[in-house]
């Protein structure tokens, strides 16, 4: 579908309580707001049916039945092909560390996994901890000039050896795109695997894991308008092979259970169908009548045209002004790019910048926001890292005007 109707901003913001406290809040790559049918979902567990799932009694059953709508929510967020492909965790740093462990048994020393320099050190960390079992760790580098990755260099990184190439769908310091389905094709034609974070893309386009050929793909639902709680998916025949994290009676076979020790929140699990009936929703008002997929999709479609335009706000600005460096694509209407927008200013601290901003009921956010090696790797660390202004579509342009004039009257001209 191609809606061409505008995103109804005043029914989105109404989805978001969190909205309503005089905040303009641009620090959503960091959490963004969550919905109401949310939290209301996650009560109506908590006061109906908190019991534990797996007894005979009708109570139980329906525990289980809306911990199941969970997870058949998340596959329809991700267009994954079963439920089963779904486990959760506490955040997107457990979901990759457990994925780790559970995969020591495929690996031996001598092989080898490809990270980024881009990632968060979620997707980092778990991989380089594997250097303990004699596992070579592979660096991808980004171009220092273009700041994105060539497909180029990933091909020279890879050998016989090579098991598992972990990447990020977006940089949350760069907000650049990266082109996961031309990677993945790349890491399977050399017999590998891939495991993608996909945090930083999640509440600004359509997941298709179907599409994109992924293997393994991870993201935390609270940057995604629900609770703080995270979803690994995977592809079925791969779960089944991953070591057992549970019990020991909890065979191979029992998947996703086995990589949810102490088993998952089934509140939250619950409230995540929340996410799926807003865009759900969001699709239907934007004139899309087909599948909850096809309704996701255009609830997508109507979110990236609005954060698009505020995006471009914010960054003709930015552009505008000769102390400036823009890290990553400088134009918001870029199809390489998230409305995540990084910047440094000449010979000012991002720290101070932020503090300043806070004044005006605006929050932004600076650092290096657990990509350090990142951070690193672009000299961007000095003086406080870089300021980050992480925009939502709930975001107006209003907000972004006043983010704007804050800026002008912030910062040295």
């Amino acid at each position: 579908m191609n809606s061409k109707t505008s995103l109804d901003i005043e029914f989105v913001r109404e989805q978001f309580p969190g909205l309503q406290k005089g905040w303009a809040l641009f620090d959503n790559a960091g959490g963004t707001q969550i919905l109401s049918r949310s939290v209301e979902r996650m009560n109506e567990f908590l006061f109906n049916m908190n019991v534990q799932i797996g007894g005979s009694y009708a109570l139980s059953q329906d525990a289980a039945v809306a911990f199941q709508r969970g997870r058949e929510a998340m596959m329809q967020l991700v267009n994954a092909a079963r439920p089963e492909e779904i486990a959760f965790a506490s955040s997107t740093t457990v979901a990759l560390q457990n994925l780790a462990r559970s995969m020591k048994s495929q690996l031996k020393p001598g092989d080898e996994i490809i990270i980024t320099v881009s990632d968060h050190e979620s997707n980092i960390g778990p991989w380089v901890d594997l250097e303990d079992a004699g596992i070579k760790i592979k660096t991808w580098l980004i171009d220092k000039d273009s700041l994105e990755l060539d497909l180029s260099d990933l091909q020279n990184l890879m050998t016989d050896r090579t098991k598992l190439v972990a990447v990020t769908y977006v940089s949350n310091i760069l907000g650049t795109i990266n082109p996961i389905a031309d990677i993945a094709k790349v890491v399977h034609d050399n017999g590998a695997l891939i495991c993608v974070d996909a945090v930083a893309f999640a509440p600004h386009r359509a997941i298709d894991v179907a599409a994109l050929d992924v293997d393994y793909l991870a993201f935390s639902l609270y940057k995604v308008f629900g609770p703080h709680f995270a979803v690994l998916y995977g592809k079925f025949d791969l779960f089944a092979e991953l070591d057992n994290l549970y019990h020991y009676f909890y065979g191979k076979d029992k998947v996703p259970a086995k990589l949810e020790p102490g088993n998952a929140s089934y509140e939250l699990a619950y409230s995540a169908t929340g996410i799926v009936d807003y865009l759900a929703e969001l699709g239907e008002r934007a004139g899309e009548s087909g599948s909850v997929r096809d309704k996701i999709e255009a609830a997508f479609e109507q979110i990236t045209n609005h954060e698009n335009e505020i995006a471009e706000r914010l960054l003709k600005y930015l552009r505008s002004r000769t102390d400036c460096r823009i890290i990553g694509f400088e134009h918001g209407d870029d199809p390489r790019r998230v409305p995540t927008i990084s910047f440094v200013i000449d010979d000012q601290d991002a720290g101070e910048i932020a503090k300043k901003i806070d004044a005006y009921n605006i929050a932004v956010r600076f650092g290096d926001f657990h990509a350090r090696r990142l951070a690193e790797y672009l000299d961007i660390t000095a003086n406080g890292g870089c300021v980050r202004v992480s925009m939502a579509h709930y975001n107006t342009i209003e907000e972004v005007d006043a983010l704007i004039a804050a800026f002008k009257e912030v910062l040295a001209n």
